[in-house]
């Protein structure tokens, strides 16, 4: 394992930076993302939803304000209610013109003196100090400003929840003799509570002093328990209904998800208006993208591992090819053969083949050179090569030994089978034309055999190559020497012609 970390440690570092490089940018940009979605939504988003639906309020108080001012003023509704309200059908006609005129819900007026609640209908009740119902106009007779604005359940109109303008009307002399005003209803906020949270994925209801949710859109109508006892946001309930006008930024967790919440104190409702956005929603695709990126990211490392793998495999494979080749004849070299020997002689002593080995030296090749120049000497070694690949099998071994030295391991071959492919690789080389322009220019060899005997080194079997060899040159050269192991006798095998 640590062969292979030192053999790739500089592909494990490219590897590392790579990946640490790519975590660190997916990361950061992540988390920034997600701090900027939060600040977009906190910051920006909920407070200007807040801001339009207060301004929707206000603008839509602001005409019943002053309808409800007009009738308190009116000359009519004064001098009816001084004259002893004798004519209730006349009042009724006036309140019932009010509400068709202006498009409100309800129209109404309660006299201080009989304490009848008059409506467009006619006389609807009589209002009573110690009726929960009635606390309104109670409260209306003792405040100091001109009006109210005041939500409760219309009793004229099956208790649906209404936004009551309650103005106070003055006599002549500016004494109280009644209160009159004028209802609407929350239509228009939820309409537009309805698209805000359709557009913007965002929850907006009124919750009241109690915490309990008062108004909300269609997707928050089976929502009936008051925020004090939900899970998650009971826990600010407390910052939520702090009489503050002025947008408070919160956020608490739900189903492990964070909401992010912005309220305010509506003086004219006596409501808080609640804006809230889970940001699961809009994290969720940076959270997609987040991945893809880190999948790009794996896939564009493994590429570059792969391309540079590739590359340095190529180099790697070229240089252990530059060190073990023969340069001039594309052979194995002294150095890589050494290291094939010591792998072969372990293959033999498992399979118990027997293994031989052909050293064999071009006659004259001094004279060669000196005669027709090294160039002519190159063409001989690369030629002599060739021809010692064609007539060898695939899996035997041949490598330049040195000089005009060549060696050939066979694995797998008796020596009688090793001298008969020695003979016809002599035979060849002595009968081919190494043509050299118009030269024509011959070669022989001196060849000979010996068979490897298991537990040997190197150095021995070599030498007794390179002992027969010599004997073979010694008896005249282009000849082919068998030399046996120590233990049997030595013996040499002329061929019967020699070139």
């Amino acid at each position: 394992m640590r062969q292979l970390l030192q053999k790739y440690r500089l592909l494990v570092w490219i590897g590392a930076a790579l990946i640490v490089g790519f975590l660190a940018t997916s990361i950061v940009a992540y988390h920034v993302s997600i701090k900027s979605i939060r600040d977009n939504i906190g910051n920006q988003a909920l407070p200007l939803t807040g801001d339009t639906i207060y301004s929707e309020i206000q603008k839509d108080i602001l005409r019943p304000v002053f309808i409800s001012s007009l009738m308190a003023h009116d000359t009519f509704v004064r001098e009816w209610i001084i004259d002893g309200e004798k004519k209730p059908e006349q009042l009724a006609r006036y309140l019932k013109e009010i509400r068709q005129k202006y498009g409100v819900v309800t129209s109404f007026l309660v006299s201080e003196k009989t304490r009848r609640y008059y409506h467009a209908d006619g006389l609807l009740k009589t209002v009573n100090e110690g009726e929960p119902r009635d606390a309104w106009y109670f409260r209306v007779r003792q405040m100091q400003p001109d009006y109210e604005t005041n939500v409760d359940p219309d009793m004229a109109n099956r208790d649906k929840m209404t936004i009551f303008i309650n103005h106070r009307v003055n006599d002549f002399h500016g004494n109280f003799i009644a209160a009159t005003g004028v209802g609407m209803t929350f239509d228009t906020m939820v309409h537009l509570i309805d698209s805000y949270q359709q557009r913007f994925q965002r929850d907006i209801y009124f919750v009241d002093q109690q915490g309990n949710i008062m108004l909300a859109g269609k997707s928050m109508q089976a929502v009936r328990s008051a925020i004090t006892t939900t899970p998650g946001i009971r826990d600010i309930a407390g910052h939520i209904m702090n009489h503050d006008t002025q947008p408070t930024k919160l956020e608490y967790s739900q189903d492990g998800a964070t909401v992010l919440l912005n309220s305010r104190f509506i003086p004219e409702l006596n409501w808080y208006l609640v804006v809230e956005q889970n940001v699961e929603n809009d994290i969720r695709p940076l959270r997609q993208t987040f991945m893809l990126n880190l999948a790009i990211s794996a896939a564009i490392t493994l590429l570059v591992l792969v391309i540079i793998l590739t590359a340095v495999k190529q180099f790697q494979n070229r240089l252990e090819n530059m060190a073990a080749t023969d340069a001039m004849t594309g052979l194995l070299n002294r150095q890589a053969f050494t290291f094939v020997f010591e792998q072969a002689t372990l293959d033999t002593h498992r399979s118990g083949e027997t293994m031989s080995g052909i050293m064999f030296d071009i006659d004259y090749f001094k004279q060669v050179n000196d005669t027709y120049g090294h160039l002519a000497g190159d063409l001989v070694l690369r030629e002599i090569a060739q021809l010692a690949r064609r007539t060898f099998r695939e899996s035997d071994i041949i490598s330049r030994w040195g000089g005009e030295e060549f060696l050939v391991l066979l694995k797998g071959c008796p020596q009688d089978r090793a001298f008969e492919l020695a003979e016809k690789l002599r035979n060849a080389i002595a009968s081919h034309d190494f043509a050299l322009e118009s030269i024509t220019l011959r070669a022989t060899i001196s060849i000979c055999i010996t068979q490897y005997v298991p537990g040997e080194s190197l150095s021995d079997f070599f030498l007794r190559a390179d002992e027969g060899l010599y004997q073979a040159k010694h008896r005249g050269r282009n000849q082919t020497t068998l030399m046996l192991p120590p233990s049997e006798t030595t013996k040499y095998e002329t061929p019967s012609t020699q070139v």
